[in-house]
């Protein structure tokens, strides 16, 4: 009586086991588009920092450079904000280079572009302002 009983044990357990099979991959599968949402996020939200920062260093470096120059001061405002910037964020870059806002300081403010996903291929992303300011000297 008691062997049968360990008999019928196992085999119920072997049974359970058997309808199990399969369960982790259902599951992987079933997940795997969640985790591809996650890290598309995650890597929409690097591009999104990233251009923040190519913005606020291209306003920093044309105020400079605008401040900086007697003739051409806009163009070389301009020049020198687009120098440093990839070629994927150089398309749609808007500079206003201008000097007459406020007394004593040379102020600079660039729009980007935030790419979607592929920077240089969709660009119709939100925009991002980076803004900068240099003291005039003399």
């Amino acid at each position: 009586m008691v062997t049968t009983e360990r008999a019928e044990t196992r085999i119920g357990r072997r049974r359970d086991r058997d309808r199990d099979r399969g369960q982790t991959a259902i599951e992987f599968v079933g997940v795997t588009p969640l985790i591809i949402l996650m890290l598309i996020a995650l890597w929409q939200c690097a591009l999104f920092g990233y251009t923040f920062i190519l913005a606020g260093n291209a306003a920093d470096v044309a105020a400079r450079a605008g401040n900086g120059s007697q003739w051409r001061q806009s163009a070389a405002c301009e020049e020198a904000g687009r120098e440093d910037l990839p070629s994927a964020w150089q398309g749609k870059a808007r500079f206003s280079c201008n000097s007459g806002f406020e007394p004593g300081l040379y102020k600079v403010q660039v729009r980007l572009t935030v790419p979607v996903l592929v920077p240089g291929v969709l660009d119709w992303g939100p925009k991002v302002t980076g803004e900068a300011a240099s003291a005039k000297e003399g």
